[in-house]
């Protein structure tokens, strides 16, 4: 019985092994169909896109840039003499997002899509047709999928129509297309499961990473609360809090609860103003805030005004009858005098906490709605804080440090880091827009100087209006000042094309940096094989390997050369809309263990899965997968990646010899640098063992 038992669950376990590693995604269900079915010459009509799509999974739209990265839906009608295409074809209502990445505004679908194209009915019967392409992203995975349809519709009728006979028109029925291609085999093996992932949505962040975002804005939100306290505005304030609650006839009991409450206080006023900016602009125009040049320059200017006000050109109050107001209405005592106490605080502190308040608010305005709620409630906390402990526990008020010229100080270093955050809105509009202004080494030049001048500033040796003399430079002035030349050290490198990954989410792309000195000597060392060689490599008049690495784009022309170089062969299966292809580039393959490898023993070829370039007829391939014939040179090596490997997510890494024989297992996207590096030393050593 057992015997049995044990064959019953190995022959189980075999099957399931079988269908997770050839599991189909099907992420996006097709439907085509006319608006209207019976329709006459001169009418006017629209063909009908209609996709579901799977939760955690979004499709690219059709109105974006195509020159960002990922792949807009593409449709080619059959020209036919019985319509006539009015405009393009149109996405209904996707949503749009300004993505990091790709330093662009892009499009996509989520749960379901729909698009038409407008036509005008020439004559019946009526026969429409074609193909259209598009990329579906999964959220949680990454991995994302290209697929293809065809459509064919057609109108049944006579083209001539009378008074009193109606025309007799027939329409087909509407055609439902699963997205055949998008095959992608998932493997349940922990390890491979890793490599399948392809391309993290470019558009949207998971999950996980909207919660690190969160506690991300919620932490830089408590520590600039914190730095709020230290302003020549509030920090004098905190000894006249404490005298207000204990000089009250109460007793002590209901002192310690008002000033519970106070701190309370300050924590809903400022919520709420953070919760009222969430109300009021919400997720759909928080897409406007991020992606427009207006808002973005608008903040950009508004930075440059608090970091003005800093430095002390001029202050920024609130009304004095709105202070007066609030003030008035302290001296009613109790839970409404605890009240009105932290509001007079909030408004009086406003020349001092507002720039920091508004900075935290414009930065969180263009992303989540929570955002502004979640920055005002982590700011507002620290900034209670102290107040609500000090009237609690009035004798720490001893070991508190004396007012002085340190508070100014603090007002200025902040000033600083505001002309360097307010870069960012600026940085974001001139990528979207192309206007050049504010390329890698100018923003990266600004940046220099800006610190340099706060590490100088920090050391005495620059002052301004509202500073007091420094005789000598305290410890903690010396040891800030050493952190800020340090990190000016760190970014003069990136003026020469260092990639500086510790800002890479902060500064403009490598691509903008006009002197890359690191591509410069690569290039001129000849990337491991001879410069002429790779130069003349096939399609790369517009293909391109990164970090001046040189290799092939074809295929058989690769193979050719590493039979010829007798070298191992390096298979990157990559894409234009990849970003974890571009992760991997910029954080594995950078590595120098990894980079040397790459470029002196293998030959590389870079396979892309989805460039639109046609083949001539003699190299179109008929796919021994689906039986269709491959005319573009991203669909043919698509087919070749699916046909051989039964995967088609990207990036897909494979190590072959000189024949063509896989060395080792192929990996995917990983990060783990270590381990790459020993992939390549394992193919490397397969492949001497061959040898022999």
């Amino acid at each position: 019985m057992n015997r049995h038992f044990l064959l019953l669950a190995l022959a189980l376990m075999m099957i399931f092994q079988g269908v997770t590693h050839g599991q189909i995604q099907k992420p996006t269900k097709w439907k085509v169909e006319l608006s209207d079915k019976k329709a006459k010459v001169g009418d006017k009509i629209d063909v009908v896109f209609k996709a579901t799509i799977e939760p955690t999974w979004h499709l690219y739209s059709n109105d974006f840039d195509p020159e960002l990265g990922p792949i807009l839906i593409s449709f080619d009608f059959k020209a036919n003499s019985s319509y006539e295409k009015i405009g393009k074809v149109k996405p209904i209502n996707p949503h749009k997002h300004y993505d990091e990445i790709w330093e662009g505004e892009v499009s996509y679908f989520e749960n379901s899509a729909e698009l038409r194209q407008t036509i005008l009915v020439k004559e019946l019967p009526l026969k429409i047709s074609g193909t259209f392409e598009f990329q579906t992203c999964s959220d949680q995975t990454g991995m994302c999928v290209m697929g293809d349809e065809e459509f064919d519709l057609s109108i049944q009728g006579t083209a001539k129509t009378t008074a009193t006979k109606k025309e007799e028109v027939k329409a087909e029925p509407t055609k439902e297309v699963e997205t055949v291609k998008e095959t992608a085999v998932v493997k349940e093996d922990k390890k491979e499961n890793k490599e399948l992932a392809q391309t993290k949505p470019a558009t949207k962040k998971s999950e996980s990473k909207e919660k690190d975002s969160l506690i991300t804005l919620f932490l830089i939100s408590f520590l600039s609360g914190l730095a709020a306290i230290f302003t020549p505005c509030v920090f004098p304030m905190i000894p006249m809090t404490v005298s207000f609650f204990m000089h009250s006839d109460e007793n002590k009991a209901k002192a310690k609860f008002n000033a519970f409450f106070y701190g309370f206080s300050i924590i809903a006023i400022y919520t709420i103003i953070g919760t009222l900016v969430a109300i009021i602009f919400g997720a759909n125009f928080a897409n406007f805030l991020s992606t427009h040049w207006i808002p973005n320059v608008f903040f950009f200017l508004i930075f440059m005004v608090f970091a003005a006000s800093f430095f002390g050109m001029f202050e920024i109050t609130m009304p004095n009858w709105i202070v007066n107001k609030s003030v008035s209405n302290e001296d009613k005592g109790g839970l409404m005098g605890a009240f009105f106490m932290a509001f007079t605080l909030v408004l009086v502190s406003f020349s001092c906490t507002g720039p920091i308040v508004g900075a935290i608010l414009v930065a969180s305005a263009g992303g989540e709605v929570l955002m502004p709620i979640v920055g005002m409630l982590g700011f507002s906390i620290a900034f209670a804080l102290p107040f609500t402990l000090f009237a609690i526990f009035p004798s720490w008020l001893n070991n508190m440090p004396k007012s002085g010229g340190w508070l100014n100080s603090v007002k200025v270093v902040l000033g600083f880091i505001e002309v360097a955050l307010g870069l960012k809105f600026l940085s974001i509009a001139d990528q979207t827009y192309h206007w050049g202004i504010l390329d890698r080494e100018v923003y990266l030049a600004i940046w220099i100087v800006t610190f340099t001048l706060m590490g100088f500033y920090l050391l005495g040796k620059l002052k301004f209006s509202h500073d007091s003399d420094l005789p000598y430079v305290s410890v903690p002035r010396l040891l800030l000042s050493l952190v800020t030349f340090a990190f000016v050290v760190y970014m003069i490198p990136g003026m020469f094309g260092a990639p500086l990954k510790a800002l890479s989410g902060y500064i403009p792309p490598q691509a903008t940096h006009d002197f890359d000195l690191g591509k410069m000597i690569s290039e001129n060392s000849g990337g491991g094989h001879s410069s002429a060689e790779a130069h003349t490599a096939k399609y790369s008049d517009f293909l391109h390997l990164p970090h001046g690495l040189k290799g092939y784009f074809d295929y058989e022309e690769g193979m050719a050369a590493a039979k010829k170089a007798n070298k191992p062969v390096f298979i990157d299966f990559t894409g234009h809309g990849c970003v974890n292809c571009r992760e991997m580039e910029a954080n594995v393959w950078s590595d120098p263990a990894v980079f040397q490898r790459l470029r002196e023993d293998y030959i590389i070829i870079a396979l892309y899965v989805d460039d639109k370039m046609k083949l001539p007829e003699e190299e179109w391939v008929v796919s021994e997968y689906d039986g269709k014939t491959k005319k573009t040179l991203g669909k043919k090596n698509a087919d070749f990646q699916i046909t051989r490997y039964e995967v088609n997510a990207q990036p897909y890494y494979c190590l072959l010899d000189t024949d063509g024989n896989d060395l080792v297992t192929p990996r995917a996207y990983d990060l783990d640098i270590n381990a790459f590096v020993e992939f390549l030393e394992k193919g490397k050593e397969n492949f001497r063992k061959q040898q022999l």
